[in-house]
Order: structure tokens, then C-alpha cells, then sequence
């Protein structure tokens, strides 16, 4: 067992609930507490007496009892601490190494000596008021957190929609640069590939600075390769630009869903990552028939880009105009930075400052902690497999229906593209569904006192793996010969798009209630997997339909994902277990026995000695 698994048990012992059974029954409720005095209010002047700062520290310490006994308040402590104790440079602050502990100590200059060691450092962090401090992004009005999912979910609309208007384009720039289908076929790939790679950078960039600060670079950087990419003159720019786009285009599908955990709780996040995997999903589906009148135009494929460019500097304008940061570590810099500089007290300090960077540590641990967790964690894994599967028929649907509705019936490329509207009407059932699922999943909630079961996201992910895997075949012999009306093919659409969008979504929720203190970094491993699939799909798709036809290749598929379907159904009876294994699941092992507080800590010293 390693530093940062022992840390990780003794946080989970701090914050359990049984830890505080046996405070005096003399003291007042939590519902009645207004708030709770920080460490940093009785540090903030010298001259208040000695009295007077021994009264306000056991006010503090009666009410931080009570606030450290509800429920939500044990949530985010566990939370913040899990969060600190695996983020970069926890691990040197443990062994009280620096980047330079080889070089001999400086002196403080003029001879001074070195001060006397300052008080517990937890005196001085900064912590939220308690369960309804308004600083808290859950607390957040609800027409704020409205406004704040609409601009997110914009944005990530934005950048999927960017991925698939690029294929309407591939055949006209294969003939005006003279190679084949294939080569144009890597402007849509390359900008899915950037969607594999972008996640691992930018999901432990917002565990580290926040949320805000990488969406708003990211779009800036989007934007500009997108009007790169319009006016590139050659192939190879106009290829490596869309790469780069979509390398910065990823950020939101990495961090959009974890901003959603930062401002939703348990009730209500299931209905809020619906908004954004619908516009995952729909964007691609809504670009071709827009992409296709476009390029049949008299305005050509460059215009394509010039719209996406258009529609990216606005998602930066709104993202860095409107949207407020939500990730609470990176909060509590900005009120530690604020009460530094109202009360002069240079000690006051949130959590996440205590982190001392080293680029070493950076790489080896943040950076990694996605491709970590996706090849450690079985949960992540094969949910990965499979949703990996189900994205890259997402795009390979770019290139098949195409053959369906363009070269067997006969459609020009803007028309040929209004049949992706049975997958978006599939999808938008999808968001019903789930969303008439949600008072059944909060009245469960509510019997279980407010803790949720991740497994209880599973059953419309069962649902949706046989409605696509009957999509699949319903697709691939009804549209394969001409004489068979277009609308029965389109119409397959329709169980496809459902379950698509079920699989997704309800995958997706299950794997932020699971790793929800590192939500971004599995969504990250994740997408990093799914959009490897994404972008090879489309690559060998033609070949496939061409040897195999439509119909055998549909059936092909379909029996892929037949194969795929029993993967949650093993999660909904043995994720739990599972999850107790886990190294970073918030999942407290059924055999840690809780004990005194000085007892529980010396046991974990133990076995670290034993482990070490």
C-alpha cells in the first residue's frame, strides 16, 4: 500500500460520520447553525486579547463539531481531502522533501534568524462556511447554474458539431488536392484523434487551476485553428490544424461533465450530464446536412470552417465573460487570496495552495492519473470498451449512411444528411426516458439517506445496449437495396440514437458517481480510449461495407454489440464490489473496522511501516 492509498484511508476515517457518534448531546443541531468561525477569523489581529481569542477558538470548536457531523459537510471534507491527497506535489509535502533539497538552506539576509515555526497549518486554511455557503457552487441560484449549464453545454456543442461538418467536405478536397477518399477522410479522423489526446492534458489542468481557466484557453486555441484551417493552402496545414483543433476542441467533453458534478448534487447531476451528453452526441448529427448544403453551395467547404470558427470565438466570448469558476479547491484560493488581503495575515492559506509543483511529479502522477485509472480500474475499462464501440459507429455512420442514402437511393449530399434526424429523435427518447427516470432514482436516494448506489444508473444502459444492437441489424437489411423506401433505414435510426445516447449517459453518470473526486481524470481515460475508436472507424468503414455490403456489415455490428450488452449487467451485481478494491473510487473497504480517532490513526501508521 502506498503514501497516498494510506492517506487516502486515513481521510476517509476523518470524515466518516462515526467518528462524531459520541459528541455531547448538549450541543445545538446543525440545522441551527448560521455558521462556523474559521481558523483564519481568530488569526487576523494581534491585539485582540488573549480572552477573547480563547472564547472565539471554542466557538469555533463547538460549532465546527456540529458542522463536521452533516452529512453534506462530511461529503466535501472527504471529498477536498481525497482530491488534495492525490493531487501533484501532495507527495513531497508528506515527506517534507522540495524540488531542492540538495542545495544547502539560504540564510534570511542581514543576519536575521530563522523565525520560530508558526502554529498548526490547518489554523490557517480557509474552509466554506458550512453546507449552504453560497461560495460553494451547489449553493449557486438555480437560474445561475441554468445559465452555466447552457453556456457549457454550448460550447461542447460547439466542438462535437466540429468534428463531423468536416465529412461533407472530405470528397471535394480529395479531388481538389488530388489524393484519394481515404487521405480526405484524415482531416475527420485527426480532429477525433485530438479528442484521444487533449482529455489527458486538459482534465488534471482543471484539478490543479479549475475548470474556467482551461475551457476558456481551450476555445481561444479552438477557434483559432478552425480559421487555420479555412484558410490553409495546402492539405498538409489544413490536416495538422484540424489535429490541433481537436486537441483543444477536447477540453470540453473532459471537464464539461465535471463542472456539472461541482454544481449538481446527487438529485439533480443525472438530469444536468443529460444536457451534456446530448450535445456530444447530437452535434456530430446535426453538421453533415448543414455541412453538405454548405459545400453544394456557392460558398465551398472552406466555409465550413469559417461557421465553426464563428461559432467557437463566441463559446470563448461566453466562457470567458460569463462563466464563474466551480471547482471548490481553486474557490477557496480566491477567498484565502481575498482575507490575505482585507486582514494583512500572510498565513492564510487554502489547501490547494500547499501544493508545490515539480514538472517530474507533474507528469508522472497528474498527467498520468487518466491512463492510470483506465488501465487499472476494471469499472473504467471495459465501460470504456464498450462506449468506445458505440462512439466510433457514431462516426463511422458518417461514412455509412452516406453509401446508404447518397449512392443506393440516390440523394445529393444536403439531403442525404437530413436522415441523421432519426438518431437525433432516438436520442432526444433517450433524454426523456432518463429524465422520467430521475423521481424513481431521487426516492431511492432518499430511502438510502441521501447516499447514492452508482449501480443504480445501470438498468437504462442495459435498455439501451438491445435497442442499439436491434438498431444495428434493423439498419444493415433494410438498407441495402434501393427498392426498399428510404424512410425504413432512416427510421432504424430511431432505436439506434436511443440507445446510443442511453449507453452513453448512463455510463457516464455511473462513472462520476463512482469516481466523483476524479470524475475529470476517468472521464478523461474515457474519452482518450472512445475517441482512439472515433478516429478509426471511419478510416476502415468503407472498406468493410465495400467487401462485406450493408447488410452483412450491419449484422457484423450488430453482433459486436450483442457481445457488448452483458458489460453492465456484471457492473449492476458486482460493481460494488469492484469499487471497494478501488484506489480511487470514494468507497470506504467494508473490513476497516472504525475506532478511536488516536487508535484509528496509529493503525494506519502501522501498516504503513509494515508496507514500507
Amino acid at each position: 500500500m502506498n503514501i497516498a492509498d494510506l492517506e487516502m484511508e486515513r481521510n476517509e476515517l476523518d470524515a466518516s460520520p462515526e467518528r462524531f457518534a459520541n459528541v455531547s448531546p448538549h450541543r445545538r443541531p446543525s440545522h441551527e447553525i448560521e455558521r462556523i468561525i474559521t481558523a483564519s477569523s481568530t488569526s487576523t489581529s494581534s491585539s485582540i486579547s488573549s480572552a477573547r481569542r480563547q472564547e472565539r477558538i471554542m466557538s469555533r470548536t463547538s460549532t465546527q463539531g456540529d458542522l463536521e457531523r452533516h452529512p453534506t459537510v462530511l461529503s466535501r471534507i472527504h471529498t477536498a481531502r481525497s482530491q488534495h491527497t492525490a493531487t501533484v506535489g501532495r507527495q513531497r509535502s508528506m515527506s517534507t522533501k522540495t524540488r531542492d533539497t540538495r542545495r544547502p538552506l539560504p540564510e534570511m539576509g542581514l543576519g536575521k534568524p530563522y523565525p520560530p515555526p508558526l502554529p498548526s497549518r490547518d489554523e490557517y486554511v480557509v474552509e466554506f462556511e458550512g453546507p449552504d455557503d453560497p461560495l460553494h457552487a451547489q449553493n449557486w441560484p438555480m437560474k445561475k447554474k441554468i445559465f452555466t449549464a447552457v453556456i457549457l453545454g454550448y460550447t461542447t456543442l460547439v466542438s462535437s458539431f466540429t468534428s463531423s461538418i468536416f465529412s461533407t467536405a472530405t470528397t471535394t478536397i480529395a479531388a481538389q488536392y488530388h489524393v484519394s477518399t481515404e487521405v480526405g477522410l484524415l482531416g475527420l479522423s485527426l480532429y477525433v484523434l485530438g479528442f484521444a489526446f487533449g482529455p489527458v492534458f486538459w482534465a488534471p489542468l482543471s484539478e490543479l487551476q479549475g475548470r474556467r481557466l482551461p475551457l476558456v484557453i481551450s476555445m481561444f486555441g479552438f477557434s483559432i485553428f478552425q480559421v487555420a484551417v479555412a484558410a490553409g493552402k495546402d492539405l498538409q496545414t489544413i490536416l495538422l490544424c484540424r489535429f490541433w483543433g481537436g486537441m483543444f476542441g477536447a477540453a470540453p467533453l473532459a471537464i464539461v461533465a465535471a463542472v456539472f458534478s461541482d454544481m449538481f448534487d446527487n438529485k439533480s447531476r443525472g438530469l444536468a450530464i443529460t444536457v451534456f451528453s446530448m450535445t456530444v452526441f447530437t452535434g456530430p448529427l446535426l453538421a453533415p446536412f448543414i455541412g453538405g448544403f454548405i459545400v453544394e453551395s456557392h460558398l465551398g467547404w472552406r466555409w465550413t470552417e469559417w461557421l465553426v470558427a464563428i461559432m467557437g470565438f463566441f463559446a470563448f466570448f461566453l466562457d470567458f465573460f460569463f462563466l464563474e469558476e466551480t471547482y471548490p479547491p481553486v474557490i477557496l484560493i480566491s477567498k484565502a487570496s481575498e482575507l490575505r488581503r482585507r486582514t494583512r495575515n500572510w498565513g492564510i492559506h487554502a489547501k490547494q495552495e500547499e501544493i508545490e509543483i515539480d514538472f517530474r511529479e507533474l507528469i508522472t502522477k497528474n498527467f498520468s492519473r487518466p491512463m492510470r485509472i483506465l488501465f487499472t480500474e476494471p469499472i473504467i475499462l471495459l465501460l470504456s470498451i464498450y462506449m468506445s464501440f458505440i462512439y466510433g459507429l457514431l462516426y463511422l455512420f458518417l461514412t455509412a449512411y452516406p453509401i446508404v442514402f447518397q449512392q443506393i437511393h440516390r440523394m445529393t449530399p444536403g439531403i442525404g444528411g437530413l436522415p441523421y434526424f432519426g438518431m437525433v429523435t432516438g436520442q432526444l427518447l433517450a433524454g426523456i426516458y432518463i429524465a422520467l427516470t430521475q423521481p424513481s432514482y431521487n426516492r431511492k436516494l432518499a430511502a438510502n439517506n441521501g447516499v447514492p448506489i452508482p449501480e443504480w444508473r445501470l438498468p437504462p444502459v442495459i435498455i439501451g445496449g438491445i435497442s442499439f444492437a436491434g438498431g444495428l441489424f434493423w439498419f444493415g437489411w433494410s438498407g441495402y437495396r434501393a427498392d426498399i423506401h428510404w424512410i425504413v433505414p432512416t427510421l432504424s435510426g430511431i432505436l439506434t440514437g436511443f440507445g446510443l445516447l442511453a449507453i452513453f449517459l448512463q455510463s457516464l453518470n455511473y462513472i462520476v458517481d463512482a469516481y466523483l473526486m476524479f470524475a475529470a481524470s476517468a472521464i478523461a481515460g474515457n474519452t482518450f480510449l472512445r475517441s482512439l475508436a472515433g478516429a478509426g472507424f471511419p478510416m476502415f468503414s468503407q472498406y468493410m461495407f465495400k467487401a462485406l455490403h450493408v447488410n452483412w456489415a450491419g449484422t457484423l455490428l450488430g453482433c459486436v454489440a450483442t457481445v457488448l450488452i452483458p458489460i453492465p449487467v456484471c457492473f449492476y451485481f458486482y460493481g460494488e464490489k469492484l469499487r471497494r478494491k478501488s484506489a480511487f473510487a470514494p468507497t470506504k473497504p467494508e473490513e476497516l473496522p472504525i475506532h478511536d480517532e488516536d487508535d484509528t490513526a496509529a493503525g494506519v501508521e502501522k501498516r504503513g511501516e509494515d508496507a514500507v
